[in-house]
């Protein structure tokens, strides 16, 4: 109370050290694309290949399209800084078990692509429990490695939803996602070992 007897009016505290930050554009059409990735497995599994052909172009130009409005709007975030690469992990993981469980895809390839990204997210995590924590920094073979991911499963879906025989196109694609899948392992294994070995010599 204030010495007149009226009741004196409180506000919260401002706590810089908790801002709100709205979600962007690019930030909400990353999440739509996250959302798109059960629909994609399920048309998989239903054998609606067309379907599932149409909906992941949808998703591979939502990810132009985020991409291109943060950087020429200038609407980059650290938020989206994550949500990207998790939407393209989620994405591409999806759709490589459904078609290895389909038939559509070896088991080796689906078991080698995830078992990658098993690996780095678990070398993370290991950094990081040791206090040890390694930025992961996208090495120009894992650029490629993604490319490469991507295009294969367009092609696995279009001729499955066309009746394409492009054996022979799918076959050395697949042998290069292999080869640079493993390249991605080995690069990134040792940019992990060199930054603890660094790290304990550093202490």
């Amino acid at each position: 109370m204030t010495p007149g007897g009226r009741a004196r009016r409180i506000h919260p505290p401002n706590n810089p050290a908790l801002p709100v930050a709205p979600l962007s554009i690019p930030n909400l059409i990353t999440l739509a694309r996250i959302l798109l990735v059960p629909v994609i497995v399920w048309a998989i599994t239903a054998g609606e290949m067309l379907l599932a052909f149409s909906v992941f172009l949808v998703a591979g130009i939502s990810d132009a399209v985020d991409g291109f409005l943060a950087k020429r709007f200038n609407m980059t975030s650290e938020l989206g800084a994550y949500l990207d690469p998790l939407a393209d992990k989620a994405l591409i993981v999806s759709i490589y078990v459904a078609l290895g469980i389909a038939g559509a895809l070896p088991r080796w390839l689906v078991i080698l692509v995830v078992s990658r990204d098993i690996m780095i997210v678990g070398a993370v995590m290991l950094s990081w429990l040791m206090g040890n924590p390694v930025k992961v920094k996208p090495l120009l073979v894992s650029k490629l490695n993604t490319l490469a991911q991507i295009v294969l499963a367009c092609l696995v879906l279009a001729a499955l939803a066309f009746r394409w025989n492009v054996d022979t196109i799918l076959m050395l694609t697949m042998a290069m996602v292999a080869i640079l899948t493993l390249l991605s392992v080995g690069f990134y294994l040792a940019e992990w070992v060199r930054h603890m070995n660094g790290s304990a010599s550093g202490h």
